[in-house]
């Protein structure tokens, strides 16, 4: 169907889309603001385009400019990667009225799974189990309040176009609920040009567990395990692993099975995303389902040994999926560490500036995605991840000493990073035993603030070790 595509991306995931086009013989397009013009995706891809200044709605979130880059390098296909126009069904019905693959699902999918209202009413009729709350948007403080009542504080509000945790506000009270409704409003107002809210019923310490579905034109679709997304800041994830440390083989079919019917019952085509929150009874709930591939997608490519970019193509030039429900499992434990250029010590605040020194691990299981180098500038015009640090192992202990390992030895210099919230992550107790919940992250902050001084990191590794001789070894790839 194509034999060239345009990556409509910058960064490690526009990297990660060359590498996959190039084992497909497909020729690559980058295209590059200003500011990535010395960028590696620029540099590795055949042929590149400048589409504009800086600042993201001149550039990477300007539909005709994207397209324009496509016609004139005569590129057949556009893969979005993740965030920019990745989930913009009107860019992508601009796609099919240019006659360019675009190489996701369909624009009425993404507007439909897109909208979480929408979504939630989908799969809550395909069978799904949801999580309580409105039955639709809750256009005034007043409909919320009546909603709040009747399912029960606390609850959350959440943007119905909403993502990476902007628009969303947990409310304990009727006070809560009325400042941040207008706050939440506001935000999601701001990111996404779309003011209107939902709410839920907050679940109380739950984990965030989504699953990992792919489906080809011929009506298969599979499911590649779950991935546990549970530590993050500000609603947003920082580390990633799977198994889950909760998964057991009766849960991930049961989940897996859900997973695929909301898919199928939309005819989904492409790869995607179906996020749940699991409860402390390992009850299930749909939350929302991601359209395009997910930051964290190599911890399964690692852990199924599985290429889900290529795959993701292989579907989009019409090919059937490679491989069977039945020949998916686990075999390696993963785990994921997002470095971003923040500063942890400072509320995460993005440090963007020049890399003076770098020095990345490697090793066996040790996997780096990136597009940074010594001399690289970060730009404080984008998102503020630099690279991703990926580990395997037999076991989940191995993986986290792995991790660690890893940890020390990457070195960026120039600019603050979260090397140091990870090792200390990665030598907690309730992480190095698996009891961890989306609240861990911000608890653990807490508990250094009450604390004070906190031990060096070496010390802390070599206790987190002792520990996790202690604790049951619950990341065998099947179950418990």
């Amino acid at each position: 169907m194509f034999d060239k595509v345009l990556i409509a991306n910058r960064g490690e995931i526009a990297l990660r889309i060359i590498r996959s086009c190039k084992e497909l013989d497909l020729k690559t397009v980058a295209v590059y603001s200003e500011a990535d013009r010395d960028a590696l995706h620029v540099r590795f891809a055949d042929e590149d385009v400048c589409i504009g200044p800086p600042q993201p709605n001149l550039s990477y979130l300007d539909p005709k400019r994207i397209i324009a880059a496509a016609e004139v390098t005569n590129a057949g296909a556009i893969h979005p990667g993740y965030g920019f126009l990745a989930e913009n069904a009107d860019f992508a019905e601009i796609c099919v009225s240019c006659n360019i693959k675009f190489i996701g699902p369909t624009p009425d999918q993404i507007r439909s799974l897109g909208d979480k209202v929408r979504a939630k009413e989908l799969m809550a009729k395909a069978g799904l189990p949801v999580i309580p709350g409105s039955d639709g948007i809750v256009s005034t403080f007043e409909e919320a309040t009546e909603c709040a009542r009747e399912i029960g504080f606390p609850v959350l509000l959440k943007a119905v176009a909403g993502g990476g945790g902007k628009g969303m506000r947990i409310c304990r009270d009727i006070a809560e609920l009325e400042r941040g409704f207008h706050l939440a409003s506001t935000e999601a107002a701001n990111s996404f040009g779309n003011p209107d809210l939902y709410l839920e019923k907050l679940l109380i310490k739950p984990r965030h567990v989504e699953m990992q579905i792919i489906g080809d034109s011929f009506g298969n679709t599979v499911h590649v395990g779950e991935r546990d997304c549970s530590v993050q800041r500000r609603h947003q994830k920082l580390l990633e692993e799977t198994p889950s440390p909760v998964m057991t083989a009766e849960l991930r079919k049961k989940m897996g099975e859900a997973a695929i019917l909301g898919a199928k019952s939309v005819d989904y085509q492409g790869v995607g995303t179906m996020e749940f929150l699991v409860d402390s009874e390992l009850n299930f709930y749909f939350m929302e389902m991601n359209t395009r591939i997910q930051v964290e997608h190599p911890i399964t490519e690692e852990s199924y040994e599985v290429d889900l970019v290529r795959e993701q193509i292989r579907i989009a030039m019409g090919e059937k999926l490679s491989f069977k429900q039945e020949e998916l499992k686990p075999k390696w434990a993963s785990i994921e560490c997002r470095i971003n250029a923040e500063d942890p010590d400072k509320d995460f605040r993005p440090g963007p500036g020049e890399i003076t020194g770098l020095h990345v691990p490697g090793g066996f299981g040790v996997r780096i995605d990136k597009a940074v180098y010594t001399g690289y500038t970060i730009p404080p015009f984008y998102d503020s991840m630099i690279a991703k640090l990926i580990v395997r192992a037999k076991t989940r202990r191995e993986a986290i000493k792995k991790m660690l390992c890893a940890l020390d030895e990457f070195i960026v210099e120039g600019v603050p990073t979260t090397i140091s919230i990870h090792k200390k992550i990665l030598s907690n107790p309730d992480f190095v035993s698996g009891k961890y919940d989306i609240s861990f992250l911000e608890n653990m902050i807490e508990q250094e603030k009450r604390v004070g001084a906190i031990k060096p990191i070496k010390q802390e590794s070599e206790r987190a070790a002792d520990s996790a001789e202690l604790v049951k070894d619950n990341s065998a790839p099947e179950g418990n």
